[in-house]
């Protein structure tokens, strides 16, 4: 039988892990605080944030590049695409050759 003063160990879905090492590491409260305010502990943010918080692999300069001239290529095709409808606004705006001074 279970003594009142043991505690029941919680399990924590890996969604509440990952947001909990997003919080720390955003970096607005020390780990003792947020601790305390998920009702974790210190050690538990710890091993979250060795496991969940590791940072994103560097990419190659090859693939860095690459995405580099496809983004300026859609830039130059959205620039495109403004200066058109620019003109075709311009063109309505325009008054006719048949209409009076007002």
């Amino acid at each position: 039988m279970e003594n009142e003063t043991t505690k029941r160990r919680r399990n924590f879905d890996e969604a509440f892990k990952r947001d909990a090492v997003a919080l720390l590491v955003k970096g607005d409260k020390t780990i003792k605080l947020l601790a305390q305010e998920l009702g974790v502990s210190q050690w538990n943010l710890r091993d979250w944030k060795k496991r969940y918080g590791a940072p994103a692999p560097l990419r190659s300069s090859e693939v860095l590049e690459a995405e580099l001239r496809a983004l300026r290529r859609e830039n130059e095709r959205l620039r495109a695409q403004r200066d058109i409808l620019k003109k075709t606004l311009g063109i309505l705006v325009e008054p006719g050759s048949n209409a009076s001074p007002a």
